[in-house]
């Protein structure tokens, strides 16, 4: 068997079409996978460095903000999306494959459409609350479709209902297994010490940086937390100067790195998170069943990672603060008020591993086993 599997852009796209790609290599030994992407994204180094041929295709999304340089960009966009379902082609002509999986990302769009004029099957993973513009129209096409949470069901549209089923976000197996004594030996926490994690992405967030230095300078005046935060790679050296000014670098209770290499260890070591909302972030915390504090970029499609917070918010397994309406003073009282109850930290946690899907993989992998023997979802 031969699949076919596009994803790109983030993370939060690519490490579930790799845990996918892995369950398929499970159940199906001999299975050829390959991966469609941007050579320049994020997707080629994590799927080359896995192990899967990799064949690329250049999709890129067009900028609704009207500046020069971005006048100059959707210029390349419109070329390469002009040039996207050739190339699309070509790849299947190429693969052969039984089965296409688009995961997220432009470049699912052409690979899935033009598999599924092709009499391909497809199948789709959405990982988002609020599905993208991608998505909502490839799942009119796809013989199968995925989501992560239950309120996507009714965004994708009435066509997609009866093949539509949620299954979660696949995260690493090690989630599962975290332990929590160990983590926070390997920290450095203390007996009874709160341990609070944050971090805004590889790339890092400025509002959400600029939040947790004041928050940082608050602790190490009042409280005698463990914080371990990421500044992200464009953030790092203006967090590193704010840092310095603020008096807050140097102090063993504050750790700043520039990203986090070891997250099952931190998220299991922490009594609070505090980050942006993206799916994969949020199947995590999930996972590890930890209170969190979501901070969602509005810099994003459809504003989606509000709507994945939510999720979490209305089930009491997080607080929700809009970029908009985030204030030191606002954020300090938060954390506080959230830190001086252990017991509710316990119980937020609790609701959020009450949202984990621990079988995800089983069942996406059962509906495309499904899809492959009977050709229909």
């Amino acid at each position: 068997m031969r699949v076919l599997i596009a994803a790109g852009g983030t993370a939060g796209h690519i490490n579930p079409a790799l845990a996918i790609a892995s369950v398929i290599e499970q159940k199906c030994p001999g299975a050829e996978i390959h991966f469609a992407g941007r050579k320049k994204g994020m997707e080629y180094g994590l799927v080359t460095k896995a192990g899967y041929p990799f064949h690329n295709i250049e999709v890129n999304g067009i900028q609704r903000r009207l500046t020069v340089r971005n006048i100059a960009r959707n210029a390349v966009a419109l070329y390469h999306l002009a040039l996207s379902a050739p190339r699309a082609a070509a790849i299947l002509r190429e693969v052969q494959p039984d089965l296409v999986i688009g995961a997220g990302g432009y470049v699912s769009g052409p690979v899935v459409e033009t598999a599924a004029r092709r009499g391909i099957l497809t199948a789709i993973h959405e990982q988002n609350a609020y599905p993208g513009v991608t998505n909502k129209l490839l799942a009119k096409r796809a013989d199968v479709v995925f989501v992560a949470m239950p309120d996507a069901v009714e965004r994708l549209g009435e066509e997609a209902r009866g093949k539509t089923v949620v299954v979660g976000n696949p995260v690493r197996e090690e989630m599962w297994h975290a332990d929590r004594a160990a983590a926070r030996r390997a920290v450095g926490a203390k007996d009874g010490q709160v341990v609070i994690v944050s971090f805004g992405g590889s790339l890092g967030a400025q509002r959400l940086n600029e939040a947790v230095a004041a928050l940082a300078q608050w602790e190490l005046r009042e409280r005698s937390f463990l914080h371990i935060h990421a500044t992200g790679s464009i953030e790092k050296k203006d967090f590193a100067a704010m840092a310095a000014r603020m008096g807050i670098d140097g102090d063993e209770r504050f750790v700043i790195r520039e990203y986090i290499d070891d997250m099952p260890t931190l998220l299991a070591a922490a009594d609070l998170v505090i980050s942006r909302a993206g799916a994969l972030t949020l199947a995590e915390i999930a996972a590890v069943g930890r209170a969190s504090v979501l901070i969602p970029s509005p810099n994003v499609a459809e504003n989606h990672q509000y709507y994945n917070a939510l999720q979490l918010e209305k089930l009491g397994a997080a607080r929700v603060v809009q970029e908009k309406e985030l204030t030191p003073e606002g954020f300090i009282q938060l954390v506080d008020d959230l830190t001086k109850d252990p017991a509710q930290l316990m119980e937020m946690g609790a609701r959020a591993r009450a949202l984990a899907q621990p079988d995800s993989l089983e069942k996406i992998w059962n509906a495309l086993e499904r899809v492959l023997q009977s050709g229909r979802p």
